[in-house]
């Protein structure tokens, strides 16, 4: 059985088909549903600000179809293209996606092709997180002119400022400040380390002190842990109990 869960999102803009892939995702342990999206346009609004591994996609829609939006999403989410048309299985296999479901399909090809991505996400995620573990200690980031060497086992926790990032560090009452967007650091920090819980909070996980209701306590600071990333939060949690 899988040990890593997929993020994804549904998108298709027939209600029918939209539920039907929900229940599908439902039963399927390692998938993980963060949102059905009616459109394209929709979607790309959502995967902004929540990146996600992969996308159920229907390829006809109006105003963007899915060919187009899959060359407009991030290179690490991967797509699942679901169709009625068979004439577009070509053209979506030079995208890249992972595979190509025909309408109408059972819960057997549904499976196949989610294994399918199971498969892909194991490799790739299983990879970066040995390079991570094995290389990752330290950070530059552009401060004052300068490129100061941050190395993460003193980072307490980043905190965004508009364009800005504070990194707080340990025994430092003052922050370094750079340029750089959360999102772009996110990217770069190994997750078993750093986890974000607030679309302007990533925390140091072992430098977490104290966990009050939906509060963490590092340092004296008090971060609140957001509804949108506190399923995760509870998860590290529950690894983590005794």
């Amino acid at each position: 059985m899988s040990n890593i869960k997929i993020s994804c999102v549904i998108v298709d803009d027939e209600p029918m088909a939209l539920n039907l892939v929900e229940s599908y995702v439902e039963k399927t342990p390692f998938l993980e549903l963060k949102k059905k999206c009616s459109s394209a346009i929709e979607a790309m609004e959502f995967i902004k600000n929540e990146p996600v591994d992969l996308l159920f996609l229907d390829i006809q829609m109006p105003d963007l179809t899915g060919i187009e939006f899959s060359k407009m999403v991030p290179k690490d989410t991967r797509v699942i293209f679901t169709t009625a048309f068979d004439q577009y299985a070509l053209e979506g296999f030079k995208v890249e996606a992972l595979d190509y479901l025909l309408k109408p399909f059972d819960y057997a090809e549904f499976l196949a092709a989610a294994n399918k991505a199971n498969t892909w996400f194991e490799l790739v995620k299983g990879k970066k997180q040995t390079i991570v573990s094995e290389e990752k200690e330290f950070l530059f980031v552009k401060s004052e002119y300068k490129q100061l060497r941050i190395k993460l086992a003193d980072v307490l926790y980043f905190e965004s400022l508009k364009d800005y990032i504070k990194i707080w560090l340990k025994d430092n009452p003052k922050p370094v400040l750079t340029l750089l967007s959360l999102k772009s650091l996110e990217e770069e920090l190994p997750d078993n380390q750093f986890m974000r819980v607030h679309r302007s909070f990533i925390v140091s996980l072992k430098n977490v002190e104290t966990i009050e209701r939906s509060q963490i306590i590092i340092n004296k600071q008090r971060i609140t842990v957001s509804e949108q990333y506190k399923a995760k939060f509870l998860d590290f949690i529950n690894n983590n109990s005794l």
